[in-house]
């Protein structure tokens, strides 16, 4: 099993840095800290992943931090789950007529059932690149 702990409700100025030092301060081990950011921006999403050397030092991480306050949120510490939907292999397309959808109904499903509409607007350069791509 997993020794890694999610940290999340994070305020956006949390580093990996200060995570570490709040772990030393409560004498806390970790073997590493990572706080996942926007790869665009670089701004923190708001949580991190904290993997502890076993189990019963993740629990003690999960009971320090878990509804822990910090400004004016409340630290949220669990076991973290694995991605969902990745199993390790590469995503293959279904062949044709597998997965299909059926008509607009199932369209409109897949979508999140909402309907997408189209706009005159200009588009960037690169738009217009992945349009063609897809």
């Amino acid at each position: 099993m997993s020794s890694t702990v999610f940290l999340g409700n994070l305020p956006p100025w949390v580093t990996a840095d200060d995570i570490k030092a709040w772990l030393v301060a409560d004498n806390l081990v970790a073997d590493s800290v990572k706080v996942i950011r926007n790869p665009e921006t670089q701004e923190s999403k708001g949580f991190a992943f904290i993997e502890a050397p076993n189990e019963e030092e993740m629990n003690s991480i999960i009971r320090r931090f878990d509804r822990a306050p910090l400004e004016d949120k409340l630290l949220r510490a669990n076991p973290a789950q694995p991605p969902k939907g990745r199993t390790g292999a590469p995503r293959v397309a279904p062949a044709a007529g597998v997965g299909a959808p059926q008509g607009p109904r199932d369209d409109r499903a897949r979508r999140g059932g909402r309907k997408h509409r189209r706009t005159n607007a200009p588009q960037t350069a690169f738009a217009q690149e992945l349009a063609k791509a897809l």
